[in-house]
């Protein structure tokens, strides 16, 4: 019973068939997202040879996510966000698509390829707050936990597998393959979305426009619960992302051999699927704000770790470590959000969680590319990390409620005070 406890728990999957398809679909989109990030960098660095470029993905993901976010989110919280949901995807799979065609035709400059990446972002910030609103709708409260951690190690199995694979198709079939499998994926997102019921956001919709964004805002600025857990993720992800690092590392430690380029985020993505599969020992934890800083303090002493390895192998087995926390930490901050947030604003705290989860590890990839370009890889790697650790430590000194956050908190209650 004891060890039972400490495995995921799949009753959401066998409770709510909604659920389910809906997490098929993510799952395989997921995939094929996966392959892409995988695809976009090579090219890049086989243009430009530039980590720089490399981190410029980041970049271009980044401006559209924080630029429309919380418009999206304020739309998201106005809307049917099945039907908005559906249309963002189907803009997605369109960019995928034009990916996949410029990739077999070639001849297209580094700034075009990136231009695509935006354009795709344009519509992730708007289809990633309309999924997060689905699991509370879809799963009892005493099920949001286990929900989420399913969600995570959904993504992490795309990322063990999509990445590896990735590395291969590019390596034998070219970058237009990965791109097209992409955009295959997507029919699969469309079914399980197909699927839902009709998710309107409830009796008090947002106010259109300016105002509705800044209800969303105020509701932040006066929930210190929620305001930490995105600043510490902010934080972290901003200071210590390493992977437009990658081919650089791979360059150095493997030869830039694509085939290993894959490697670097299938071992985080490892680490994510053994923290995944034994959820239990986390997710049933009262305090999930003390589980996230801690799981945050983790991932920033494993990066500092890779960076100083001098062993190729052993630098694989740290990012290993890293995935393992990041993924306690992503489905705690995610439980608090969730757990604090009422269901006519989960558009707006989606969106917001989005641009942090997202956004701040694209800034901090381009980050990491701009310090290794003016110092080494291995200055840009332990540095970040090393400031990780710093601004975890001081968020969580600073805020005794995040330290004291717990599942049991009823998702209208606001707290007051740091």
């Amino acid at each position: 019973m004891g060890l039972r406890r400490t495995l995921i728990d799949v009753t959401p999957l066998r409770s709510s068939p909604p659920f389910r398809r809906l997490w098929i679909g993510q799952t395989l989109s997921g995939f094929g997202s996966q392959m892409t990030l995988v695809a976009v960098m090579f090219q890049l660095w086989q243009m430009t040879k530039s980590p720089t470029w490399t981190g410029a993905v980041g970049l271009a993901q980044a401006i559209p996510l924080v630029a429309l976010g919380l418009w999206a989110g304020s739309l998201v919280d106005r809307v049917d966000r099945r039907a908005f949901y559906l249309l963002t995807t189907g803009g997605q799979a369109a960019c995928s698509l034009l990916l996949a065609l410029q990739g077999f035709l070639g001849h297209v400059p580094a700034v075009g390829v990136l231009g695509l990446v935006a354009l795709q972002s344009c519509f992730v910030a708007g289809g990633g707050p309309a999924s997060r609103t689905f699991i509370p709708r879809l799963l009892p409260t005493h099920q949001i936990a286990a929900g989420l951690a399913l969600r995570r190690i959904a993504f992490q199995g795309a990322m063990l597998l999509g990445p590896a694979l990735g590395g291969l198709l590019v390596g034998g079939l070219g970058v237009g393959a990965c791109y097209l499998i992409d955009a295959m994926t997507f029919v699969a997102a469309f079914h399980g979305a197909c699927g839902l019921p009709p998710m309107h956001p409830g009796d008090a919709p947002a106010r259109p426009g300016l105002r509705g964004v800044l209800d969303g805002l105020a509701f932040l600025g006066r929930t210190p619960v929620i305001r930490a857990a995105l600043l510490t993720d902010l934080a972290t992800t901003v200071l210590s992302m390493p992977i437009s690092l990658f081919p650089l590392i791979n360059g150095q430690r493997f030869d830039g051999d694509p085939r290993t380029l894959g490697l670097f985020l299938t071992a985080i993505a490892v680490g994510g699927m053994v923290a995944s599969l034994f959820s239990g020992t986390f997710t049933r934890v009262p305090r999930p704000g003390l589980i996230m800083l801690g799981g945050s303090a983790a991932w920033g002493a494993a990066l500092t770790l890779f960076g100083m390895a001098a062993n190729a192998w052993a630098g694989l087995v740290f990012l290993v470590i890293a995935g393992a926390a990041d993924t306690v930490s992503v489905v705690s901050r995610s439980t608090v959000v969730q757990r604090h947030t009422p269901q006519e604003l989960l558009g707006r705290v989606g969106a917001a969680e989005q641009i942090v989860g997202q956004a701040g590890p694209d800034i901090g990839n381009m980050r990491a590319g701009l310090v290794a370009d003016a110092t080494s890889g291995t200055a840009a790697l332990v540095s970040g990390g090393l400031l990780c650790l710093g601004a975890v430590a001081m968020v969580g000194a600073t805020t005794a409620r995040l330290r004291g956050s717990c599942t049991s908190s009823p998702a209208h209650a606001v707290s007051e005070g740091p």
